[in-house]
């Protein structure tokens, strides 16, 4: 069976060039990068090769990289790093409604550990609400999180508006971007955020290794505890050969940005066309978005079969969020836009990738198509 995968949001595949820079990290390279003899500092070269590579990518300083297990971990190290660190009356956390359970679930955790913190909403085309962060803003205001770009519908926020919120109340602003690496220029700096998140199994590297960006002089507690890795930052013994695969995924993605964006960004385009003509799809969410994403609503149709349906004829999709799989919940994202419980229900997310072809794209709408009319046939009174 010829298959397809259109599910990059949730992971991507390791690229071969990636794989090609782990593999001597893996057989050669043992040391502990703590250590003071040769197999150590062989390590510790490793590491700031890697980290070098990253802050490129940032377009930050590599004092200013924090490695760690990925993106999960990064959003929980800055929210609670940066919250941990807050002295009061400084203490309330925002974060918006449509954010990756990663910083949803630490911020409603800070919340039960007696912290205050409130959800700001987010608009009908899936943005943060400036309206309602700024009646939510004031000078008790620690940390705003919004994540760069949605990882169920691509939607890039306004984070020059969020800072400049943010920066008149004084309060310091985390951005997860996690879904942004390797689909959109990362300059931390410019961005003016003191702290973001970004994961290498979403841009073809290893899974269980991302870092988080701290700028320069920002204030926070450390959260896992144990050695002085990290400038104490993050303890624990690295992951050489993780974080090689980190470095090297981000140096390929920083020269492969603007040729790979605007390919993957016409095969979406094409497999969104595709599906309103032939299958009557909305599209959820506004641009702009991120080149790969698209996040469609078929009426009539209930996407978890759809999905199943798929996955029988070799095309790999997703209803969103893959940590949310086995959630019973429909999507928070869809439904904090506002949308219909039935056009929620009956939504999948595609998203392309750099190994996807045109190819690939054609033969997977027709199978979508083909599906969908399947689906409708057998229960018309659902239309």
């Amino acid at each position: 069976m010829r298959r397809v995968y259109l599910d990059h949001n949730a992971t991507t595949p390791l690229d071969p060039r990636v794989l090609e820079a782990m593999t001597p990290a893996l057989r050669d390279t043992f040391g502990n990068a703590s250590s003071l003899h040769w197999y150590g500092q062989q390590a510790r070269a490793a590491l700031d090769e890697a980290r070098a590579e990253v802050a490129a990518l940032l377009s930050a300083t590599p004092a200013e990289i924090v490695f760690t297990s990925g993106g999960t971990e990064a959003d929980n190290l800055a929210l609670r790093g940066l919250a941990g660190a807050a002295r009061e009356p400084r203490r309330k956390v925002l974060y918006c409604a449509a954010e990756h359970h990663a910083v949803l679930h630490t911020a409603r955790a800070l919340a039960e550990e007696g912290g205050p913190v409130e959800a700001v909403r987010v608009t009908g085309d899936g943005r943060v609400d400036l309206e309602d962060l700024a009646s939510k803003l004031d000078d008790r205001t620690a940390v705003v999180a919004v994540m760069l770009a949605n990882n169920e519908t691509g939607a890039i926020q306004p984070i020059a508006d969020v800072v400049r919120m943010a920066r008149a109340h004084g309060a310091l602003v985390h951005c997860d971007a996690v879904q942004a690496a390797g689909k959109l220029p990362l300059a931390a700096r410019a961005l003016d955020v003191d702290t973001l998140a970004i994961s290498a199994h979403k841009f073809y590297g290893p899974k269980g290794v991302g870092a988080l960006y701290v700028k320069r002089n920002t204030r926070m507690r450390a959260w896992v505890r144990g050695g002085s890795q990290e400038r104490n930052r993050r303890a624990g013994t690295e992951n050489v050969a993780g974080v090689v695969g980190l470095g090297r995924a981000a140096a390929l993605a920083r020269a492969e940005l603007a040729e790979e964006s605007s390919r993957v960004g016409a095969l979406r385009d094409a497999l969104e066309e595709r599906l309103v003509r032939d299958a009557g799809a909305r599209r959820n969410g506004e641009e702009p978005r991120v080149p790969n994403t698209a996040n469609l609503s078929f009426e009539g149709v209930d996407a978890e079969s759809l999905l199943m349906a798929l996955d029988l004829a070799g095309v790999a999709v997703s209803t969103g969020a893959a940590c949310a799989a086995g959630a019973v919940e429909p999507s928070h994202v869809l439904r904090a836009m506002g949308l219909r419980p039935e056009r929620v229900q009956g939504s999948l997310r595609f998203s392309l990738g750099r190994f996807t072809t045109a190819d690939d794209v054609a033969h997977a709408a027709g199978l979508v198509v083909q599906a969908i009319e399947r689906q409708r046939a057998a229960a018309p009174v659902r239309r």
